[in-house]
């Protein structure tokens, strides 16, 4: 995974109040709770005493979560400040602690510092999605890596196969382009013209007009979200929130403003689940025959013009993972 990102790996949703929830992300056991103020905080979810479950045990009253096993009390630091067998005013030496992670809540979703340094900025969802919208939201685990779930989204080729019955109705095969825009060092939209076989040769990016590009477009930013930008006042977003080497867990949203009334925009959002999970569930019986079970830059895949987007997200990935030097333009 690319190391001093902010990942969304949760739904605000999952994080309640006063209570202790516990996840594997990065392949680490994690425990989340959110204090009476609001805030949300991680730590590691295995007591540096006996390694028991953190997230097994409760919240309590003082903001700390306590280990199920012999009543150590954490706080957001991850320091332990009570060992109830030691007596509750005896000092707590500081090797009892466990690793603490910053945490972020912006967009509804909760999002993690994966690395060694510190963060310098906040995390950003997409700039032109805000309040006004109405969303409906799902989730669901793919036992795969997050690289080829991302990468099944970067793809217009598989679209009139794969979804030959929703989204890709109208057998356009060809692919021309598409068209990669980075629009800075981390995020890029791509075009995608697909079109049906009349005979003529499939047109590269660079034979495509400027003025083609519509409104209709999809983005990807890093380290793991992307939006399909439908039209101005409808959106679909994923987030892919690595669980480990060999699972994914995927946020789907479908965000709406077709009305000027919220709640009825809301009720459209949720009448769209089930055509979202037709769609997310096509893709996933595909996705999850692939071979291996992660992508990288230079494997023995054979590329066509048509992967262009994919072949970019491989390149920025592998710098950002330091596998390669230098920088996107």
């Amino acid at each position: 995974m690319i190391k001093n990102q902010w990942y969304a790996v949760l739904s605000s949703r999952e994080v309640k109040k006063g209570k202790l929830l516990g996840v594997k992300r990065f392949g680490v056991p994690l425990a989340f709770w959110r204090d009476e103020s609001g805030k949300v905080h991680c730590i590691s979810d295995i007591c540096c005493h006996r390694g028991a479950s953190i997230s097994h045990g409760k919240y309590l009253p003082n903001g700390r979560v306590m280990c199920p096993f012999h009543g150590f009390e954490y706080d957001g630091s991850g320091r332990v400040r009570v060992i109830p067998a030691n007596g509750r005013v005896s000092p707590v030496p500081e090797n009892f602690k466990v690793r603490s992670y910053h945490v972020a809540e912006v967009a509804d979703f909760i999002w993690v510092w994966y690395g060694d340094s510190e963060p310098t900025d906040q995390p950003k969802f997409f700039d032109d999605i805000d309040d006004s919208f109405a969303y409906s939201e799902f989730w669901e685990p793919w036992n795969v890596h997050y690289s080829r779930a991302i990468e099944n989204q970067l793809d217009p080729v598989h679209v009139p196969f794969v979804h030959y019955n929703t989204i890709g109705r109208g057998n356009r095969t060809v692919v021309d382009g598409p068209i990669v825009k980075w629009i800075d060092d981390t995020m890029f939209y791509f075009y995608v013209f697909n079109r049906v076989d009349d005979g003529t040769p499939v047109r590269r990016a660079d034979q495509i007009p400027a003025d083609a590009k519509s409104q209709v477009y999809l983005e990807f930013k890093f380290p793991n979200i992307w939006q399909n930008h439908i039209m101005e006042n409808m959106r679909v977003t994923a987030v892919f929130a690595p669980v480990d080497e060999e699972n994914t867990m995927i946020y789907v949203r479908y965000y709406v403003k077709l009305t000027k009334i919220k709640l009825l925009d809301k009720l459209i959002a949720l009448m769209g689940i089930p055509f979202n999970k037709k769609v997310l569930h096509q893709d996933r019986a595909v996705v999850l025959t692939q071979v291996p079970n992660k992508s990288e830059l230079k494997m023995n895949e054979n590329l066509i013009p048509g992967d262009a987007p994919i072949l970019e997200y491989r390149k920025k990935r592998a710098i950002l993972k330091g596998e390669l030097g230098g920088s996107k333009d």
